[in-house]
Parts: C-alpha cells; structure tokens; sequence
C-alpha cells in the first residue's frame, strides 16, 4: 500500500457520499487522451506531465527577472468540478457555504449551489467549480495532496497550441480563445473535458472558466497604482505596456488584469481552479 492510500481512500469514499447527496452516481467523464498526441504523458490521477521551459512575465519591472526558469511539473488535465468540490466540503464541513469564514470567502461563495452539500440544477456534478476563493481552492489542493500552481506554471502550460509548444501563432487558439472572451458568462457553466487539449494533453485552459493561482496577487496594488512604493510608477498605468513581451496577446493582459483585481477571499461566476504537484525526481 502507498503513502497515498489513505488519501485514496478518503476521495473515493467522499465522491461516494458526493454522489449519493446528488441522488445518484456520477458517470466518470472520458478523459482519455487523443491517440498520438504529442508530449501528452499522463501522470497519477489525471494529471499531465508538463516540460520545463521558461516563462516570460508578460510585464515587469526594472527589478523583476526578465524571464523566470519553470521546472518540470504536474499539473490537471483539467479544472475541478462541483462533483469533487462536493466531496471536500462533506469531508470538510468548515469549507461549506453556511460554515465558512468571512475571512475565507466573501458572501458571494458558492452562490450557485443549493446548498451545503447539493450543488444542485445550477452547478451541475460535471461542470467546473466557481465561485470558489483562493483560500477554499488552496485547502482543497491541500486536501487531495496537491497544491496551486504559480502563474509561471500555468502561463507556461497555457502557452501551448493545439498542436505545437509555443500557441502564439495557432491561429485555430487563438480564434476559440478571442471567441471565448467575447461570450457572456453563462449562468451554468458547461462540462468539463469538453475544450480540445494543447500540445501537453491540458484541457480548458482556455474556453471555460478562469483559474486561480497560487501567487495571483503578486502584482496587486495597494491603492492608487501611482502611490504604490513597491511599485514602478509605469506599471498599471498606459506607460506600462511598452515594456510587455507581446503587447498583442489581448488575453493575457485580461488575466493579468483579472488577478491584479482579485483578493483572496473573492468569488467570482467564472472563476475556477485546478491543481498542480512537482514531478517526481
């Protein structure tokens, strides 16, 4: 028996309770990688084995590294569903929506569900948890053995097309992406698994929710961006996209702009999270 058994154990006997609650069981979604993709090694659980490589923060300033080095690492096929959200909060009841703190999740969290343990006809089982602060999705990474990813993980992972490394130039991306952020949130959000994967194998990183991570409030202000001692004067203001390393990638500004909003206790309709480990040596 693994060290993980018990971990093992616990996430399939509350997914069983979680199914039970829902009134039924939960059909298992295909999750099976398209045959000959390339680089797409899934690891343990449903995650997929992404290559180092290097991240290019999108802005920075004149004291941030031009370029981080990202090692190897594991990350989600793809985001969390109510169904295994559902199966942390009955093993967690801290985590449900009349028991969490203030602290935690504004008043917005979990909204959509029907209650404590029934995420009910507006949160269907399949589809993505949202709704869900930093703080709920970071114990939640912690309850299954895992953790958030950091902005350079899954911006690296992000960056791939559908059918090379590098997704700048995927012209068939960047269509379903541009599309993507000109529809309005809808009020349930569809099944996961669905997006087409990237080169790595990874799911809807693109397409369906927002994600949450780990680091999402580093470059957060405290105030007037102006004022902001630890700042560079020229960061959050018009100045500051000429020293952006593609100032044509629209949705990444979005996400940069997004996080920067965000504090940690926040819910939002669209935003999700899913989670990453380091590769074993």
């Amino acid at each position: 028996m693994t060290a993980r058994a018990p971990f093992l154990r616990r996430l399939l006997t509350g997914l069983a309770l979680a199914g039970g609650l829902a009134g039924g069981a939960m059909a298992a979604p295909d999750m099976a990688p398209p045959a000959g993709l390339p680089a797409a090694v899934l690891a343990k659980e449903g995650m997929v084995r992404i290559p180092a490589g290097v991240y290019v923060p999108l802005i920075r300033t004149a004291k941030d590294a031009a370029q981080i080095n990202v090692a190897t690492f594991l990350l989600d096929e793809r985001p969390v569903t109510n169904a295994e959200f559902l199966a942390f909060v009955t093993a967690q009841p801290q985590w449900q929506r009349s028991q969490v703190s203030r602290l935690f999740a504004d008043s917005s969290y979990l909204e959509n569900w029907a209650g404590d343990r029934e995420p009910g006809a507006r949160a269907p089982l399949n589809s993505p948890a949202v709704r869900v602060s930093w703080f709920a999705a970071r114990a939640y990474a912690r309850w299954v053995g895992k953790r958030l990813p950091s902005t350079a993980e899954w911006e690296l992972a992000a960056g791939a097309g559908y059918t090379r490394p590098d997704g700048r130039n995927d012209e068939q991306l960047n269509r379903d992406l541009y599309a993507w952020l000109a529809r309005p949130v809808p009020d349930i959000q569809p099944a996961i698994g669905r997006g087409r994967p990237n080169f790595h194998g990874v799911r809807d990183l693109h397409g369906l929710v927002w994600e949450w991570v780990d680091d999402f409030n580093s470059a957060m202000v405290t105030g007037e961006s102006r004022g902001d001692s630890g700042l560079e004067r020229d960061l959050f203001c018009g100045a500051g996209s000429v020293g952006a390393k593609d100032t044509t990638d629209f949705a990444a500004f979005m996400r940069l702009a997004l996080r920067s909003s965000l504090k940690a206790n926040n819910t939002t309709t669209a935003l999700g999270f899913r989670c990453a480990q380091d590769a074993p040596r």
